[in-house]
């Protein structure tokens, strides 16, 4: 494991600096001391050593707030552009990858199904894995499995946003792409690979599932946003 790597576990493994670091990914606006230490009830001292933290690892950007009212400017923090990915070994294996992929699409058709089916499996695999891992009971509530799955998309270097509209129905939406430089030079067969692998993922906890794509960050979206609806038994 590498150093960065094992700063920024480290950093994230204190639950309330992970609740703090989600609460900034939701907001999607910058957030102040004062808001984070009144959301978490903890000391303005504290949340501001928390918020340092998450930006020393890059995960925060922060800047002052010029008021003109005088006195110290305070801080406002927001959430950096900056790729996330706890996965290991780190970015060897993403230009392995790449490679693979454009070796694939090379292919033509067959080999723009075998990419689809490739990311199918990839999801297929790291949910299996938590599910292994975490001992998810699959007969646990669609909130309960939507945590679990919640925290494997954000270890996937994804900032999500779930939300249960029903039994149903998922609203699922990402802020930010992991695969965002490849995805510029081949849009459309990325953004294909990348919807068969949350679909792996998906279908893994709930079974068969409609995965429908509303938006798209490569569409010049600021989010991907999906609709997936669960398909009766």
């Amino acid at each position: 494991m590498d150093t960065e790597t094992l700063k920024l576990t480290g950093v994230l493994a204190d639950p309330t600096r992970f609740s703090i670091y989600q609460y900034v990914v939701k907001s999607h606006r910058q957030v102040t001391v004062q808001e984070i230490a009144e959301n978490f009830e903890i000391h303005p001292n504290v949340a501001r050593l928390h918020l340092t933290k998450l930006e020393d690892v890059s995960l925060l950007n922060s800047c002052s707030e010029k008021t003109g009212r005088g006195g110290r400017p305070s801080r406002l923090y927001s959430i950096s552009e900056q790729v996330v990915n706890l996965q290991f070994p780190p970015r060897d294996y993403q230009l392995l990858a790449e490679i693979a992929i454009d070796t694939l699409v090379s292919l033509g058709d067959e080999g723009q199904r075998a990419l689809g089916e490739m990311g199918r499996r990839f999801g297929n695999e790291a949910a299996r894995r938590a599910i292994e891992n975490e001992r998810v009971n699959l007969d646990a509530s669609a909130e309960t499995k939507l945590g679990h799955i919640e925290r494997l998309i954000f270890a996937q270097g994804l900032n999500p946003e779930l939300e249960l509209i029903d039994d149903g129905t998922i609203k699922f939406r990402v802020h930010n792409c992991t695969f965002k430089e490849t995805a510029q030079k081949m849009p459309d067969s990325i953004c294909q690979m990348h919807q068969t692998f949350l679909r792996g993922m998906f279908e893994t906890f709930f079974g068969d599932i409609t995965l429908i794509e509303e938006n798209s960050i490569m569409g010049g979206c600021k989010s991907c946003d999906y609709t997936i609806i669960k398909l009766p038994s």
